[in-house]
């Protein structure tokens, strides 16, 4: 859910991507229906292992599953690590599933806004064949 609500409202700010300790065989049909109601379709979404981002180098990691990640960068710098505590909601009620979506997209938005605040990277901009004039 968080990866799905980064991409549709932060994709100015964002690239995200979303891994699990354990992942799923599939997207749960709760989560699925408790989209669908934010108007996010999650067709071309499915649970990946953080094996499967291993190679990919981060700024951000969000870790939402409260136990320590055994994640190293690939290039070994340290990126920036924020917990949220929100529960799984596989096996609970319809009901609860909604209010832990409402909480993701809260978060979701909190960090949004603040990646808006920072100052932008600095963009390496090419000038042809790299020649300085004298």
């Amino acid at each position: 859910m968080a990866e799905a609500f980064a991409r549709a409202l932060g994709s100015d700010v964002l690239i995200p991507a979303s891994a699990g300790l354990a992942p799923a065989m599939g997207i749960a049909r709760d989560t699925v229906r408790a989209m669908a109601e934010k108007d996010i379709v999650l067709r071309d979404h499915f649970p990946k292992s953080l094996r499967n981002l291993a190679r990919i180098r981060f700024d951000l990691i969000v870790n939402m599953s409260q136990r320590p990640l055994p994640w190293t960068q690939p290039d070994a710098i340290p990126a920036r690590e924020v917990e949220w505590e929100i529960p799984d909601p596989i096996g609970l009620t319809y009901a609860e599933h909604c209010e832990i979506r409402d909480s993701i997209e809260r978060k979701v938005v909190e960090l949004i806004e603040e990646l808006r605040r920072e100052p932008p990277p600095p963009q390496f901009r090419g000038q042809g064949s790299g020649r300085v004039p004298l």
